[in-house]
């Protein structure tokens, strides 16, 4: 079978699952006043996905050898379409959020399956070729989401935004019949069902993506809520771990962790991701809340880096068959933490290029950074492993991405607030700026045609509104700066990384 239909059919479906990881989120405001829902409430039709999507992604690989791999892929994309069918349809919060869960079951395997078959499909010289393919969907998918959701959700409505998924679905399942062939090892095989090791990852997994997801608008560990998940989560996974390490046939087997360039690859992808998502999060706020910015113009900020990165993504491919892959990944991640440290000089007077050229290079720097890891990773993986292998990955990368997203939501508050301590020593009448400020934007509202009392009044909230203004730009500049410190502590592991005999081969003609 050609391998580049077979790559279209497994990642047609793919793409769709990754959209709709972010598709929801700028049509909260209208699904929440169509479905009369609070703020809190709504936001649920995001977590309910991500958790659902959470637990089934390392679970994929144990279910691909209990069900047949093809049957549970062709499974998984007609539960997602049927879902997506019920979303839209939804009558009310509840009935979303509970299809949302299902729908997010579907589109979990998806990404694990995908990474797998791509992998076995194309020879191992052609690993890097193949997860350029892989890496476009992984990359593209967050960034497309929110644009489609927004213009969809303006021109028709919210519910288009799951009935689009329904055709893509349906010629999806025909392809897989038609061009999908199960390997020996991946045909359905009889074996004992691990009850406990399925109920404590799927508690463990939900529980800390609740945490990761409402966490900050909780106040964290103040909230009796989210402590109780936090030790749920904590206890389950640890429980988990250990019987996982006794089970005959495990969901997930975390003996694939001996291998070294495969733990290595994981903890790089973890953090790489955790500032991809973060600086994604973090660039919009700043655009809106500080710069004015509307939500059409904050996406044309984020596209030009996933254009960038559709473009660095196939040159790495192509070079990774050419020089040493650890070359690629130490330019990509040198290159993303520079881009991050060019995000923290930003300010309250930067203009569109100053602002959009940073995310074209973190474009640039993802796009190199992703293939040479995975292939990296993935590569020194057995055939028969690849489906645990790639479920455990994809579940780090989304782990790391949410924890990346808890990570900057919660020091912006926080360094604003420290930065508010330490601006308002200074907003004092005893300090000669301060006089000299106030005075002047009681004299300019004054020439405006207010009276003298309310000039002063209207001069102290202008001041007050700048002081405010100037603390959070402070916060901004202290996480994206905190972000590239973090990718650049990662760049001693990629020496302990090995490339595969099959990258060493190729390296030598």
């Amino acid at each position: 079978m050609n391998k580049w239909i077979i790559a279209l059919t497994v990642m047609l479906p793919t793409l769709i699952e990754i959209i709709d990881t972010s598709v929801v989120n700028v049509s909260l405001d209208h699904i929440r006043g169509s479905l009369s829902a609070g703020i809190d409430e709504s936001t649920w039709t995001i977590t309910s996905y991500l958790v659902s999507n959470a637990i089934i992604i390392p679970m994929t690989g144990w279910l691909s050898r209990l069900f047949g791999r093809k049957r549970y892929l062709i499974f998984s994309i007609s539960l997602f379409t049927v879902s997506s069918l019920l979303c839209g349809l939804s009558w009310n919060l509840q009935s979303l959020v509970f299809f949302r869960i299902l729908q997010g079951m579907g589109g979990g395997a998806l990404q694990p399956i995908s990474q797998s078959v791509l992998l076995e499909t194309f020879p191992q010289k052609q690993h890097g070729m193949a997860m350029a393919i892989f890496g476009v969907g992984i990359m593209f998918g967050p960034i497309v989401g929110p644009l489609l959701g927004g213009w969809i959700t303006d021109n028709w409505s919210w519910h288009w935004i799951f009935f689009i998924n329904i055709p893509i679905g349906f010629v999806s399942i025909l392809m897989v019949l038609f061009f999908i062939v199960d390997p020996p090892y991946m045909k359905k095989m009889k074996m004992k069902i691990d009850y406990w090791g399925l109920a404590f990852l799927a508690i463990g997994l939900g529980c800390l993506q609740i945490v990761l997801d409402k966490g900050q608008t909780e106040d964290w560990f103040s909230s009796g809520f989210i402590t109780w998940m936090a030790l749920i989560s904590v206890s389950s996974l640890v429980l988990f771990i250990i019987i996982e390490f006794f089970a005959e046939h495990p969901i997930v087997n975390l003996k694939t962790f001996k291998n070294l360039s495969f733990t290595t690859g994981n903890l790089v992808m973890f953090f790489a991701f955790f500032n991809l998502f973060g600086s994604i999060v973090l660039l919009p706020i700043y655009l809106q809340t500080l710069m004015g910015y509307n939500a059409t113009l904050a996406g044309m900020v984020l596209g030009p880096g996933g254009i960038a990165t559709l473009i660095a993504m196939p040159i790495a491919g192509k070079l990774i068959t050419k020089m040493n892959p650890k070359i690629l990944l130490a330019f990509g991640l040198i290159v993303s933490a520079y881009s991050t440290h060019l995000m923290s000089q930003f300010n309250l007077l930067a203009d569109f290029n100053t602002i959009i050229w940073p995310r074209i290079v973190l474009g640039v720097g993802m796009g190199f950074l992703f293939i040479p890891l995975t292939t990296m990773t993935m590569s020194s993986v057995r055939k028969e492993d690849m489906g645990n292998a790639s479920g455990i990955y994809n579940l780090l990368r989304n782990l790391g991405g949410s924890f990346g997203v808890a990570f900057v939501t919660t020091m912006i508050a926080r360094r604003a607030q420290f930065h508010q301590v330490r601006l308002v020593e200074h907003l004092t009448p005893f300090d000669s700026s301060y006089q000299t400020a106030t005075a002047n934007a009681s004299h300019l509202l004054q020439s405006k045609g207010m009276s003298a009392a309310a000039s002063q009044h209207g001069g102290l909230s202008a001041i007050y509104g700048q002081f405010l203004r100037q603390a959070s730009m402070l916060s901004f500049n202290d996480v994206f700066y905190l972000l590239s410190i973090f990718l650049i502590l990662t760049l001693p592991l990629v020496f302990l990384m090995k490339k595969s005999k099959g990258e060493a081969r190729a390296e030598m003609h």
